[in-house]
């Protein structure tokens, strides 16, 4: 006992050095397929333990729940615990059943486990156990033997059955001590054992006409099982020639698709006995059941034909006993094997063990997505089998062991380019003609957040007319993307845009909607852009932007402003007296076109909004005057006469172009005199209610004015005779009429101004050395100075604008109020109180 343990300590470092390279082996190899193979009895009771297949597999319990352990079979003789992984029986296994008369005896099936996805082939070999008897065909033989037999003649006994295999199996006769019979155990060529009842002795009718021995049939098991049957012998009169047979033993080949009557085979036999025990009838001998069922024997000729359609797969021989009897009794026997030749009638067939669908199209190539088993039951070529895939798919086949495949990715995924594919898996034999199998496999793929949302327009732009409802629908933006589910949710957000634009519109989230947050004025925002984000709702989510330009349209909500002349009233102080209405002197030899003055008007609106025209709607003498349509010239339109009134009031209407269009009017006096001396007695007839301080003031004015106008008229005829040979002096050239200047202080007008709007301007010519003091002037009527841009709320065309004086040491009564003042000497002579000239 000592010795033995120090053996086995010596043993025991040895046996783990060895078990350290089995175990690594073991882990390279796990991605092959394995099989494993466990060995049990039959007949063990439901719930028995086979074996650990989980730590065989090298799985521990803790991994169970994630690699989800499962079998695979098309029967499931056993199941696998959830626990801790053993493999346990779930039936009661009867191997007869399942194997036949087959030696060995075994279930295979397929262990699946995921996180990855593999295949393990398992082998459970089933044992027998001597769990059946020997049973013969019946419980009793018939035998008729002639008194004249020979000692020796041998006699052929049903054949008995035991379903166990082995040394389970049937392994002799016994037959019943007498002194006539002995039994001899004789083994066929299919290693089947059947009996043959030997005669020892001359049998004597007379003394015994009938025997009734037990033969008892044993198998090897242990403890043996056995089982009997009766022979009775009946003792007849003398037929001393059996039947003889041409061959002891046929063999004849079949294919396993020859129709049911075909002819197998013709036996004969010859009898050397003359009359009726000459006569010779053919039978099966004791044989299986199935045997009668598939074939058929004429009586008379011995011709054996096919009764049943045979199948190579099920059973690949048979052994006919066949037997010949004669008329006094006598049989004699012989075999006919038949064997089965294997035709290719069975198509392969395709199970799918496992799918895993969705697949997410982010996987990389190479992933498991199904483990499929091919199987032919054929033999040979006929059962050799290739498989291939069918369809356009980025997947391919991998050739396991066992007639197991695997289908994994070729490459990668785009479920925006097909979010399903659909292939057949194709399965064909190598036997002629091959037969071939398909079965559909359909995966799916998942969406990944691999799209960004995508506008159906780089920029957009639309036009919006001013003066629009706040809230009011601007546009629809749309961007799409290519992504399902929440990742191809897309929702709308304000990025920037330029200056100022944010406060101007908002867009809806979901539908991608803007919308316009106030009124639009044309005047004070012609265009804006702003940048629009759309943004999926992945993780991490995916976005994009598009410019959105809104160009605001002219309305005409603006009315024609008149600048000049100034209406009555405007702009004057409360605590001074009435506001001063410009007039014009003209005198009574002027002929018809004589200009009076200009209307000068302008129209914050743009295009046909700010187109004005001029019309002459009142005078004192609608003949004497014309207004230009489009310049605002006002002008003589015939000759004036002694007879016209001296003091003439005209008013015109400016309108513009608008839909509808909307107007200003101005009033303007006039006066026909040849001269301010002329002028001021009828400016003298003023109303008695004019105060005596306010008379002064206009006398002096009056004074002043023709004091310069004397002069400057002296100067301009002295430079008038001095510059005959050279030309016009440049004094003088101020006085003609020319376009408006920007030199001026005063107001800047807008482009439209350099359309015409604003086409002549008049300039003041004064001597050099003289001057005229203004502040013995009335002051002229307050237009305060304003820019363009407050005028019309638009940016100049250019850096043209109206000149204008302002009063010396008072300033303007509102800076952001246009101020215009009459330049020329007229307009410094014509600038009075309106109660003057009513008088």
């Amino acid at each position: 006992m000592a010795n033995k343990q120090r053996l086995g300590q010596s043993r025991r470092p040895a046996a783990g050095r060895l078990l350290l390279p089995a175990l690594l082996l073991c882990w390279c190899c796990r991605a092959a397929p394995e099989r494993l193979r466990y060995v049990i009895p039959e007949e063990l009771d439901r719930g028995s333990l086979v074996g650990p297949l989980a730590r065989d597999l090298g799985l521990s319990p803790a991994e169970l729940p994630a690699r989800k352990l499962r079998l695979s079979a098309a029967k499931q003789y056993f199941t696998v615990s959830g626990e801790n992984g053993n493999l346990y029986v779930s039936e009661k296994l009867d191997r007869e059943e399942m194997c036949g008369k087959s030696a060995s005896c075994s279930v295979s099936f397929e262990a699946l486990v995921h996180n990855p996805l593999n295949v393990f082939l398992v082998d459970v070999a089933i044992q027998d156990v001597n769990d059946n008897s020997p049973r013969f065909p019946q419980d009793s033989f018939q035998l008729e033997i002639n008194e004249f037999t020979s000692p020796g003649a041998r006699f052929a006994l049903d054949m008995a059955e035991d379903a166990d295999v082995g040394s389970n199996s049937l392994q002799g006769y016994k037959l019943e001590d007498n002194k006539y019979f002995a039994v001899e155990v004789k083994e066929s060529k299919d290693k089947r054992k059947f009996a043959e009842l030997v005669l020892l002795r001359a049998l004597d009718r007379e003394q015994e006409q009938s025997l009734r021995l037990v033969l008892t049939a044993v198998d090897g098991g242990a403890p043996p099982r056995s089982g009997t049957a009766q022979l009775c012998i009946n003792v007849t009169d003398a037929n001393d020639n059996a039947p003889l047979f041409a061959q002891e033993r046929y063999r004849v080949s079949l294919r396993e698709n020859a129709p049911p009557g075909s002819m197998v085979l013709n036996v004969s036999a010859s009898d050397a006995d003359a009359g009726s025990n000459a006569r010779i009838t053919y039978g099966f001998g004791k044989m299986s059941a199935k045997v009668p069922q598939k074939f058929a024997i004429d009586a008379e000729s011995g011709r054996i034909t096919l009764q049943e359609a045979l199948d190579f797969e099920d059973t690949r021989g048979y052994a006919l006993l066949v037997e010949a009897r004669d008329g006094g009794g006598l049989l004699t026997h012989c075999e006919v094997e038949v064997e089965v030749l294997d035709v290719n009638d069975n198509a392969p067939e395709i199970t799918v063990l496992s799918v895993s669908s969705p697949v997410p199209e982010d996987a990389p190539a190479g992933t498991v997505v199904a483990v499929l088993n091919v199987k032919d039951p054929d033999s040979g070529e006929n059962g050799q089998v290739w498989c291939e895939l069918s369809g356009e798919a980025p997947l391919s086949l991998v050739e396991l062991s066992g007639g197991s495949y695997k289908v994994v990715t070729a490459s990668t995924l785009d479920r925006e380019q097909a979010s399903e594919y659909r292939v057949a898996v194709v399965a064909r034999d190598r036997g002629s003609p091959a037969l071939s199998s398909s079965t559909a496999l359909v995966l799916e793929v998942s969406d990944v957040n691999d799209n960004a949302p995508v506008f159906e327009e780089a920029a957009y732009s639309t036009y919006v007319v001013e003066n629009n409802v706040a809230g009011a629908l601007v546009l629809h933006v749309s961007a799409r993307d290519a992504d399902v589910g929440s990742n191809g949710h897309v929702s709308y957000s304000l990025e920037g845009g330029s200056a100022g634009s944010a406060p101007y519109v908002s867009v809806e989230a979901r539908t991608g909607a803007v919308y316009a947050q106030r009124s639009f004025d044309y005047e004070q925002c012609r265009e804006f852009a702003v940048v629009v984000r759309a943004q999926d709702g992945g993780e991490p989510a995916r976005s994009s932007t598009a410019t959105v330009r809104v160009f605001v349209l002219d309305r005409n909500d603006n009315a024609p402003r008149v600048l000049w002349p100034a209406v009555a009233g405007e702009g004057a102080d409360p605590g001074l007296a009435p506001a001063a209405v410009p007039f014009e002197v003209v005198p009574r030899s002027a002929e018809a076109g004589y200009l009076v003055a200009k209307v000068v008007a302008v129209d914050a609106d743009a295009g046909r909004n700010a187109w004005l025209s001029y019309e002459l709607v009142q005078a004192s003498e609608p003949a004497l005057f014309r207004v230009g349509l489009h310049s605002g010239e006002v002008r003589t339109a015939r000759a004036v006469s002694e007879k016209d009134a001296a003091k003439q009031r005209l008013v015109a209407v400016v309108k513009d172009h608008g839909q509808p269009a909307l107007s200003a009017t101005a009033t303007l006096q006039v006066v026909l005199a040849e001269s301010l001396q002329e002028a001021l007695p009828e400016l003298s007839k003023r109303s008695a209610g004019t105060d005596s301080a306010a008379e002064l003031q206009f006398s002096l004015v009056l004074a002043l004015a023709l004091l310069s106008a004397l002069f400057l008229l002296s100067v301009a005829l002295a430079v008038l005779a001095r510059g005959r040979r050279g030309g016009p002096p440049a004094m003088l050239r101020c006085l003609g009429v020319q376009r408006f200047s920007g030199t001026g202080a005063g107001a800047a007008f807008p482009s439209d101004f350099c359309e015409g709007t604003l086409p002549y301007s008049y300039n003041l010519c004064v001597a050099p050395g003289r001057a005229v003091a203004e502040t013995a002037w009335p002051p002229p009527p307050p237009l305060p100075s304003l820019s363009a841009e407050k005028l019309l709320r638009v940016e100049p065309c250019g850096e043209r604008s109206l000149s204008s004086s302002t009063v010396a040491g008072k300033p303007l009564a509102d800076p952001d109020v246009p101020q215009v003042c009459k330049p020329a000497l007229q307009s410094l002579s014509r600038v009075f109180p309106f109660d003057l000239l009513k008088g």
